[in-house]
């Protein structure tokens, strides 16, 4: 893939970036650069090789999967002027 001068003001334009011609013209050649890096790492043979997720083997720290309330209700409506059973009241605002 290569990026020419109009790409690369279309994505400055998209990207609302203020791009002088000068610096367009420089852009083409280092995103290019760039692009042609990315296309070299495509060439390397992964087959068999597993993701990771981490340079040192460890398991996923995972939390239970349950459904709670937080234990927190008495914590939110502690400053609340007004509450009844953990539920700010407010006046009545519609007859």
């Amino acid at each position: 893939m290569s990026v020419d001068l109009a790409t690369v003001k279309r994505v400055a334009k998209l990207a609302r970036i203020a791009v002088s011609e000068d610096e367009a013209n420089r852009m083409v050649g280092e995103l290019n650069g760039i692009l042609g890096f990315v296309e070299q790492l495509s060439e390397v043979n992964v087959d068999g090789v597993e993701a990771m997720t981490s340079v040192t083997p460890m398991a996923m720290k995972k939390r239970a999967d349950a459904v709670t309330d937080g234990n927190k209700a008495a914590d939110i409506v502690a400053n609340a002027p007004v509450t009844d059973h953990n539920f700010f009241l407010v006046p009545k605002v519609v007859e």
